[in-house]
């Protein structure tokens, strides 16, 4: 097999949890409670959504308080990832 494909995989295996984190935090507007939903602490939690952010160079949440909202480019996240995780 070719480097490139096992860098594809690689990154693939990378985007997975952060796609589905990204997914629990949407799901719940709460960046805790998806965290304990999922058995994951918070701050790995943030990290995650935070790097899924910079890899796709665009802001899907918004913080608002305690809770967070889904940026336009986030919710159209959303609806793909729900689709692509089933």
């Amino acid at each position: 097999m070719s480097s490139t494909h096992g860098e594809q995989t690689t990154g693939m295996s990378a985007v997975l949890p952060r796609l589905q984190h990204f997914v629990a935090v949407a799901r719940t507007e709460h960046f805790t409670r998806a965290g304990k939903a999922l058995g994951v602490p918070q701050p790995t939690l943030s990290r995650s959504v935070a790097r899924l952010e910079a890899d796709l160079s665009v802001s899907l949440l918004v913080c608002c308080g305690r809770t967070v909202r889904l940026t336009r480019a986030g919710m159209l996240l959303l609806e793909h990832a729900e689709r692509a995780l089933v």
